[in-house]
């Protein structure tokens, strides 16, 4: 597994694909989400477009009731934090996010109003 799911579609960007462990916050149901995923670094970021939705994707309520959690990318677990980005980390993040994948522009035009967030992933121990 080389962090890519299926194939290439057109219009689409050659995706990195993460998969994110979450508990359900009222269920307490284990969840596995494939997202796509912005490597900075130090940290990954993840983008709760839920494609434009006027409410938050499931997993992104799940992060923060239970924020500790693993993600998997191509063959390596991490232990991971969740955090929703400041505003100041998100408009750096949101800029570089866009120039990766133009569709989240789109998105958030068409989302009634919701601003949508950016979740860090920090490594912990």
């Amino acid at each position: 597994m080389n962090g890519r799911i299926g194939g290439h579609l057109p219009g689409w960007p050659s995706a990195r694909i993460l998969l994110l462990d979450h508990i359900g916050a009222k269920s307490g149901i284990h969840r596995t989400s494939p997202l796509m995923y912005h490597d900075e670094g130090e940290f990954v970021a993840v983008v709760a477009s839920k494609g434009g939705q006027p409410t938050h994707p499931a997993w992104f309520h799940n992060l923060k009731a239970n924020p500790d959690t693993t993600i998997q990318i191509d063959s390596a677990v991490q232990r991971v934090r969740a955090r929703v980005a400041t505003d100041a980390e998100r408009d750096s993040l949101w800029q570089r996010c866009v120039a990766f994948y133009p569709g989240y522009e789109f998105f958030q035009r068409i989302t009634r109003g919701r601003k949508i967030p950016i979740v860090i992933l920090e490594p912990r121990e």
